[in-house]
């Protein structure tokens, strides 16, 4: 799971944006379950505030039943930045966890548009390549990439973007495609059943790989699709759906169980 998490959410995270409206919107959170195998794996809560001239999100999650027995681990990542027109500047991006006792923060502050990696527990040296520093420019981390793609499907109703991420240890690029609109089935694990805009995604990591990771399967692109839907009048559209690939569980969904504009009552605990 430590490995899967973080490509779990830069997949999640990956859509593009829309020109900013003229009002402010109220911080959204949404809580996540994920499901593989038949069996719930682990819980998201993410908490979004996308307005006119800047941003901000948290995404929080945590394994769960007996994939958190067995590989018990939280993370909780979160940023802050800007707009530069359509596009999103970063200014902080902070992440800090636990998987399997072993402890990760990531510190990275951003000077015109650059990432400045202030500080990285456990070091990049100890289990990864090195990402070359062509790749870590002009990147963005993938909660930024979040903002940008609800913004875009907001305006465009599209889901077409390319975007660079860097979180410290790897590089990544991710691409999505609209699919178009799609029904959702009602299902006793989501709050959300109804017409949704589907877009299929393309996750792939370009540089910092595990060292042990040197097989074609280890460093093969993850596919998935995020479905994306209003579903609170006058606020944006979210993710309601997403099933995903990962190199620990298999073929996993992602279900939306709670949205609305003050904290979900279930807080995801450590």
């Amino acid at each position: 799971m430590r490995r899967a998490a973080p490509r779990l959410l830069g997949l999640l995270l990956l859509l593009p944006m829309p020109a900013a409206a003229a009002r402010e919107s109220p911080a959204l959170h949404a809580s996540y379950a994920i499901y593989a195998a038949g069996f719930r794996v682990a819980r998201v809560q993410v908490v979004l505030g996308v307005e006119p001239r800047s941003y901000q999100l948290q995404v929080a999650y945590h394994t769960v039943g007996l994939v958190g027995f067995f590989h018990h681990g939280h993370q909780r990542n979160s940023v802050v930045g800007t707009w530069d027109a359509d596009q999103p500047e970063p200014r902080r991006y902070e992440g800090a966890g636990v998987w399997g006792g072993d402890v990760n923060m990531t510190l990275i502050d951003y000077l015109h548009g650059q990432p400045l990696v202030q500080r990285l527990i456990p070091r990049q040296a100890e289990e990864r390549e090195p990402v070359p520093m062509a790749l870590r420019q002009n990147s963005v981390d993938s909660l930024s990439a979040l903002a940008l793609l609800i913004r875009r499907v907001e305006d465009t109703n599209r889901c077409e973007a390319s975007v660079h991420t860097f979180d410290g240890y790897r590089a990544s690029e991710i691409t999505t495609r609209t699919v178009g609109e799609r029904v959702l089935a009602p299902t006793g694990r989501s709050i959300f059943s109804g017409k949704a805009l589907r877009c299929d995604f393309l996750s792939q990591e370009l540089a910092g790989f595990r060292r042990r990771d040197n097989t074609p399967y280890d460093r093969r692109p993850l596919h998935g699709s995020a479905w994306l839907a209003r579903v609170i009048p006058g606020a944006p559209p979210v993710p309601v759906r997403m099933d995903f690939e990962t190199l620990w569980f298999g073929d996993a969904t992602m279900y939306l169980t709670q949205l609305g504009q003050a904290p979900p009552t279930e807080v995801a605990a450590h």
